[in-house]
């Protein structure tokens, strides 16, 4: 009997089923080290203890993308080892921030099912949670991969296409407990644009640029323990390059929108995404974001509700779809996130 596994193929699915993950992960303040390692991000919330005291928080979490990163990296093995493409996003919610000390584990719910035409693959929903060490969920979102059959004769499941929400409303959104912008220091964050300063349909280009290296994105995807192969066996792929993890590129592009969002400083909600197109290194990614919707959270908190597109090359102009309605072919990403910031 082997004693290795191939990991799951379309057919080991069913709805209903729940694939607890391994392995358990403690964070440290290694893990924010590494993070501003890997990106040029620079959100004071996350980047200091003092700043996160005076907005109410007890010290600075950890960025909440580096949480979904830990989240989801444990649920590759069992959900994406085989998988041809990660599709999309839905229902993310951040329900509570996560801080060093904190250790991460994450179950998934498979909620739907869908054989291609070709009978070679087929689509899988899962609901993942990230609880922590109290079992308090932290974090909770749906995806679908598009993942290949082990044996292509395998008669197809029922086909169960989940129904979920085109996008979080701000009654949605779990905002931390003792989280407060009353005394927010707009110089110590590095821009003075607040709540109010943005306007619904407002595209904001970032300007900057980051050309993805080979070593540093393989060192990403280990740290989030994502071990999925077409991220490191350049022979799992017929033109022999290695794709880049789509949460790297979230992440290239998140902490470049600083320029321009230095304020929005928590995460909350993800409505939608898509990897549009695939990154290898060598490319180089920009991101334009672009501000959807507004709420009021509180006196001193707003959000915003943005999407953030990252696209590769020197595109201009905020490019995001053809003429025939597909993504442009420079377009890597396109993410729709809820954020908060000081009002």
């Amino acid at each position: 009997m082997s004693k290795t596994s191939t990991g799951n193929f379309f057919e080991d699915y069913t709805v209903g089923q729940i694939l607890t993950h391994a392995v358990p992960r403690t964070i440290s303040g290694g893990e924010r080290a590494v993070y501003t390692a890997l990106y040029p991000t620079r959100f004071a919330l996350y980047s200091s203890d003092e700043f996160a005291r005076a907005c109410g928080l007890p010290e600075s979490p950890i960025e909440d993308l580096a949480a979904f990163h830990v989240v989801f990296g444990k649920s590759v093995p069992d959900v994406s080892l085989n998988a041809v493409a990660n599709l999309g996003y839905a229902e993310g919610r951040f329900l509570k921030p996560v801080y060093a000390g904190d250790t991460l584990v994450t179950t998934s719910e498979v909620i739907g099912l869908k054989q291609n035409s070709s009978g070679k693959t087929g689509v899988v929903w899962v609901r993942s949670t990230g609880r922590n060490q109290h079992g308090e969920v932290v974090l909770e979102y749906v995806r679908w991969v598009m993942v290949r059959k082990r044996d292509h004769n395998a008669p197809a499941p029922e086909t169960v296409i989940p129904d979920l929400k085109t996008e979080l409303a701000a009654t949605d959104l779990a905002i931390p407990e003792g989280l407060d912008f009353g005394d927010y220091n707009f110089d110590l964050a590095g821009e003075n644009h607040r709540w109010g300063d943005y306007e619904t349909g407002e595209k904001i280009d970032h300007v900057d640029g980051v050309t993805i290296e080979e070593a540093e994105h393989m060192l990403a995807t280990r740290l989030w323990q994502n071990t999925a192969k077409v991220h490191f066996d350049a022979t799992n792929r017929p033109d022999g390059k290695r794709l880049i993890y789509g949460g790297h590129v979230i992440s290239m592009a998140r902490a470049l929108s600083f320029n321009g969002l230095a304020n929005a400083q928590m995460i909350v909600g993800i409505n939608a995404g898509a990897h549009a197109n695939p990154c290898f290194a060598g490319d180089t990614v920009r991101a334009w974001s672009e501000v959807l919707d507004k709420a009021e959270i509180s006196d001193s908190i707003g959000a915003l509700r943005l999407r953030l597109v990252a696209v590769k090359g020197s595109a201009s102009g905020f490019p995001l779809r053809s003429e025939d309605g597909k993504y442009a072919p420079e377009v890597l990403l396109d993410l729709d996130y809820w954020c908060l910031i000081p009002r």
